[in-house]
């Protein structure tokens, strides 16, 4: 009879990390000054983000900790929340809103995400190398294209 407290603590906890994987997929709308003048809104599925109408194949690399979050977005490493690193190809010639580019002259490689309520935080990255989520590293980085707010109502 012990068992099957464990296996339901076990089917519980395996539950909440898939969902929490998948909480920043859906529609997100602009809400930060950056977002409404380059991106607008965006969608991310499992396999796509959608940008002003165009799509982009994503892949999901790994889960990031509260303390890149903290280290990339100033967020508060002890209130919940849950992001995600991507791997992703945008051109630097596909232009958005005001003919902006997500990364300059440079190709959009990485996309980090991190939520806590119904704000999404947004980073973007060029580079061929995955980037170090650290205070220090990106304070040194080039490749830190931007940083982008969203809301979902």
């Amino acid at each position: 009879m012990i068992r099957f407290p464990r296996l339901g603590a076990a089917l519980l906890l395996l539950a909440c990390a898939l969902s929490g994987m998948a909480q920043d997929r859906g529609t997100w709308s602009a809400a930060s000054s950056n977002a409404r003048a380059i991106t607008g809104d965006l969608e991310i599925s499992d396999a796509r983000l959608s940008i002003n109408f165009a799509k982009y194949p994503l892949a999901q690399i790994r889960s990031i900790t509260p303390a890149e979050a903290a280290a990339l977005f100033q967020a508060d490493s002890s209130a919940p929340g849950s992001g995600n690193l991507y791997r992703l190809s945008v051109p630097p010639t596909k232009q958005f809103l005001h003919h902006n580019t997500l990364c300059g002259s440079e190709e959009t490689q990485w996309m980090v995400t991190w939520l806590q309520g119904k704000d999404l935080q947004v980073a973007f990255f060029s580079g061929s190398k995955m980037p170090i989520l650290t205070f220090d590293a990106l304070n040194s980085s080039a490749d830190l294209c931007g940083t982008f707010s969203y809301l979902r109502w």
